[in-house]
């Protein structure tokens, strides 16, 4: 019977080769953000250049510059700023 296992356990009725037998129980803590290192400069860059031409094309479709007023040009517009943030997350 291996070390710990009483006698109606699974690990009792599993030999001692069993994989569940010799699986460690040691935890293992999670690779430090520190480690990962800073961003590249594309992250940021995509990210600030996706808020603006996010803002832009809503700022522009409202004031008339683009035509008229479109609800199709404001939903291009917040992808694009939703695209942005979405980059913002990935920033270190």
């Amino acid at each position: 019977m291996p070390k710990g296992a009483t006698a109606g356990s699974t690990a009792s009725k599993l030999g001692p080769g069993s994989a569940a037998a010799s699986a460690s129980k040691r935890y293992t803590p999670p690779t430090p953000a520190s480690l990962k290192g800073p961003s590249r400069l594309w992250v940021p860059v995509l990210m600030f250049t996706m808020l603006a031409i996010g803002s832009l094309i809503i700022i522009l479709d409202y004031t008339g510059v683009l035509g008229s007023v479109n609800n199709t040009k404001l939903v291009i517009g917040l992808l694009f700023i939703l695209v942005g943030i979405i980059t913002a997350t990935q920033y270190r």
